[in-house]
């Protein structure tokens, strides 16, 4: 076989090596270097008395109709109140969220901080005018349309008793916006566990935005136009300080799903947008010095994000050795497997067994979203402004009895 020949099978086989490893080979291997070499990660219990100060901040962008059950559900949370603060900063909202926002800190003198930014210039601004007008020692952020379980700050706060601890991510439980109900799909239950191994190997990577913390000492600031900050923060404080970050699953919040499908699109595509942009911040956490985060970095993020462009490649390697026999079969399962992601929104999801036959659109579906992601990025279309969140009616009467877990009556 000639060299003319041989490079696109040698190119199939490079691209489908480098999706497979990313999505099935990477998660068997941190699952086994996590035991042999990880250590678990134990909070040390903390009486009231020895409980750090801490701002719970949220900024928010128009959320007028979820911006009081949010901080009705702050003012309630299990932590001393003499040591907390909400911190509600509104960037350049146009509807009523501010009034809201107001009427309540008067009704609750001096647990509430209002920060009032005029202009909507994206959530990398309000965190760096905000952040450093904060007393407490701990930064709690979270988002408007996040609900916290009670116990949710006192396990975050407990693990900053070792001082080398520096990022605490908390758990983000998923709840459809109709019924209530848990909705955390196989996907989500998948990067649960690779956050899991991650932190015991002391490579975790980023945040989940609803619901993490930091030491305000070493806030690194954002680069204007950050599109994700919840991975961004907790890696540069990484890089800059040598600190842990580690997973919480006991200090649980819960977040609606996207309300429709092309809500859910847009919102892949702007993680993808982020994705790229944060290789160019944070390329120097791939370097060999920085140990298991250089090798979760690559493996777990740049070789996700790089995904879209292997499938193509995979696809024109493939029609270039059809003349083949293994090409024709590789062909054949290709289009197997792009037919079932074509019909997947439309396939029902009982019996149970037939949800594994979605499982190929979901995959495409998030490889387009992040081609998409990376064109705008690469375009300069994907700002770090924000736009309100879309969401159903129901989820707002729903917002209330997240906590429980309870569907709406």
């Amino acid at each position: 076989m000639g060299n003319s020949e041989s490079w696109p099978l040698a190119a199939f086989f490079l691209s489908t090596f480098a999706v497979v490893f990313a999505y099935a080979i990477y998660p068997i291997l941190i699952f086994v270097l996590s035991k042999v070499f990880g250590r678990p990660n134990h909070a040390i219990g903390l009486k009231d008395d020895e409980l750090p100060q801490i701002a719970l901040l949220i900024a928010a962008y128009n959320e007028e109709r979820i911006i009081r059950q949010r901080i009705e559900n702050a003012l309630n949370l299990d932590y001393p109140i003499e040591k907390l603060t909400i911190a509600i900063c509104s960037d350049g909202s146009t509807d009523e969220t501010n009034e809201i926002v107001a009427c309540l800190v008067e009704r609750h003198p001096g647990r509430i901080q209002f920060f009032d930014c005029p202009v909507n210039r994206g959530k990398a601004s309000v965190l760096n005018e905000t952040i450093p007008q904060l007393e407490s020692e701990i930064i709690v952020l979270s988002d408007a349309n996040t609900a916290m379980l009670p116990d949710a700050l006192r396990s975050l706060a407990s693990w900053f008793a070792q001082p080398d601890v520096g990022v605490v991510c908390g758990k983000l439980v998923l709840y459809d916006c109709v019924t209530g109900n848990n909705a955390d799909g196989l996907y989500w239950r998948y990067e649960t566990f690779l956050k899991k191994c991650e932190s015991r190997l002391g490579a975790l990577l980023g945040s989940n935005g609803g619901i993490y913390a930091i030491r305000r000492d070493l806030f690194p600031g954002l680069p204007q136009g950050t599109i994700i900050d919840d991975f961004y923060i907790p890696m540069e404080i990484k890089r800059r300080s040598g600190c842990r970050i580690v997973y919480d699953t006991k200090a649980v919040a819960r977040e609606e799903t996207a309300a429709s499908i092309g809500a859910e699109f847009r919102r892949r595509s702007r993680i993808g947008a982020g994705g790229f942009q944060a290789i160019g911040m944070l390329w120097r956490l791939l370097s060999p010095t920085h140990g298991w985060v250089a090798f979760a970095f690559f493996c777990h993020k740049v070789l996700r994000w790089l995904c879209p462009f292997f499938l193509v490649i995979a696809v024109i390697s493939n029609a270039m050795i059809l003349d083949t026999e293994f090409g024709q079969a590789m062909f054949a399962l290709q289009l197997l497997g792009y037919t079932l992601a074509s019909v997947g929104p439309w396939i029902p999801n009982r019996p149970k067994v037939l949800k594994l036959l979605r499982l190929p659109a979901m995959f495409v579906s998030m490889n387009v979203a992040l081609l998409f992601g990376f064109f705008k990025w690469a375009f300069k279309r994907q700002s770090g402004t924000w736009a309100c969140t879309d969401r159903t009616l129901s989820s707002h009467v729903q917002f209330a009895n997240v906590l429980t877990g309870e569907p709406t009556k």
